[in-house]
């Protein structure tokens, strides 16, 4: 399944319309007809993803033994908050206003690859959750080799 990385930063027009980067429209597929966005429930960004994707997490949900608190929390939030966003002929879609002045989006759009999903970001506030990110990746010393040294490690042992 294909993967959204990197980041773009894409002006809004006047009629609030913003181009969805082409790779992350080829991610999504070439049957997608839009987006689906919600607020993030950890950040002051917008998630967007496929609609298959937040079928797949509707039918991980089935899977759950969860409390009835946690359902009601994740039906609420993510499912109750999502908007579906037609794409029209140029690729791009017209990012609902509320949900933009909630996390403070105004005449650009950062988006931003998080591997099966995606965040759309104020580009300043994207600046200092970045530089915070990559601060605290140093000091936990993440680094791509010891993620894959881990999972390795990990399949050996019979552990994935």
């Amino acid at each position: 399944m294909p993967v959204f990385l990197s980041s773009f930063v894409n002006r809004l027009d006047k009629k609030g319309r913003v181009s969805v980067p082409a790779s992350f429209r080829a991610a999504l597929g070439p049957d997608a007809t839009g987006i689906v966005v919600f607020r993030s429930l950890q950040h002051e960004a917008l998630d967007g993803c496929s609609i298959t994707h937040l079928e797949l997490l509707s039918q991980s949900l089935e899977k759950l033994d969860l409390a009835p608190d946690m359902y009601e929390l994740i039906e609420t939030t993510i499912f109750g908050g999502s908007i579906q966003v037609p794409f029209d002929s140029e690729g791009r879609i017209s990012l609902p206003h509320n949900l933009a002045t909630t996390v403070g989006i105004g005449d650009e759009v950062a988006f931003v690859g998080r591997r099966k999903t995606f965040q759309l970001w104020d580009p300043k506030k994207l600046a200092a959750h970045d530089a915070a990110a990559r601060s605290a990746a140093r000091a936990k010393d993440i680094s791509l080799s010891k993620i894959i040294a881990q999972a390795a490690s990990k399949l050996e042992s019979g552990g994935l």
